[in-house]
């Protein structure tokens, strides 16, 4: 193969792995979201409970944890299609990764919490 194709090919994978991640991140942001409707509206709907205000809670801060989580995935999405062209690498925020890492820690323990004692 000549030298272009495979600097091609290299651009190529490099823009298209690019494109995997935002919808990675895309999945995760729209998983919080539905996590959000089922902790928040389904799970107090079936179970034997009168008290829901936990669920509503827990469900709400998974939706803002989910659109954190997409409003992220387009700013990094912008930043990385910005470095390509230049050849530069740009990385994810440690802040956004352990905020939202945790964030997520938290509410799934407080599920976890909250279904087992009711």
């Amino acid at each position: 193969m000549p030298a272009t194709t495979e600097i091609g090919d290299a651009t190529r994978r490099t823009w298209l792995a690019a494109e995997r991640t935002w919808l990675a991140w895309m999945r995760t942001g729209l998983a919080f979201e539905g996590l959000a409707l089922a902790v928040g509206k389904l799970v107090p709907a079936v179970a034997d409970t009168t008290t829901t205000w936990p669920y509503e809670v827990i469900g709400a801060a998974y939706g803002v944890l989910g659109v954190v989580v997409l409003v992220y995935a387009v700013a990094r999405r912008r930043a990385v299609e910005a470095a390509l062209p230049r050849g530069e690498y740009v990385s994810a925020s440690d802040g956004v990764l352990l905020g939202t890492l945790a964030a997520a820690a938290v509410l799934g323990l407080a599920t976890v919490v909250v279904v087992l004692a009711t």
